[in-house]
């Protein structure tokens, strides 16, 4: 008897970027912040439907950050796993993956922002297909990393004085705005 193929579905996803898309980032010294405690955790207004509306619409979610203020010593890892629980109690998220490697050079790893390693891993877990997936944030380095991973990329644009170093397939004001052009354009796909 010959071997049978088995062809498994494979699931679509949004990845997020957590920091400016998911909650509020902090501005400390004209810089973004991520929150020190879960007193500075703030979901955005739009989230929560924006996350439901995705989550119906058959997506996985799943949050990718960067968190190298940990890898610094600037903030304890348990602060950052307790503020993940209350994200995850508050919002139907399927998966966190984070990057603790403190970065400015001294990480050489594959899951830091631009590079993949969190989306890939969670793709190969989840069993996602990255071409049908899609990569949310508010920084280069997730545009960048979405690229790289072969998921198409929302940008929403928070004003941050830093530039783009690739385009993204879409602009959007926030994840709501996001959201949006996710359901129309995976209609057309």
């Amino acid at each position: 008897m010959g071997k049978r193929e088995v062809k498994m579905a494979l699931h679509h996803a949004v990845f997020l970027d957590r920091d400016g898309v998911v909650n509020r980032a902090l501005e400390r010294d004209g810089r973004s912040e991520p929150p020190a405690s879960l007193s500075e955790f703030k979901i955005l207004p739009e989230v929560p439907e924006a996350c439901h509306c995705l989550k119906q619409a058959g997506f996985l979610l799943v949050v990718a950050t960067n968190q190298p203020d940990v890898g610094r010593g600037a903030l304890k890892k348990e602060i950052v796993e307790m503020i993940h629980v209350e994200m995850c109690r508050l919002l139907p998220i399927n998966r966190v993956e984070v990057c603790y490697h403190p970065g400015k050079g001294a990480s050489n790893c594959d899951c830091r922002k631009p590079k993949p390693g969190m989306l890939l891993r969670a793709a190969r877990e989840l069993g996602i297909d990255l071409a049908h997936s899609w990569m949310v944030g508010d920084r280069w380095r997730d545009v960048d990393c979405g690229h790289a991973a072969g998921c198409r990329t929302i940008f929403i644009d928070r004003g941050y004085t830093e530039a783009l170093r690739q385009k993204p397939h879409f602009p959007a004001g926030n994840l709501a705005e996001a959201a949006d052009i996710i359901l129309r354009e995976s209609k057309n796909h």
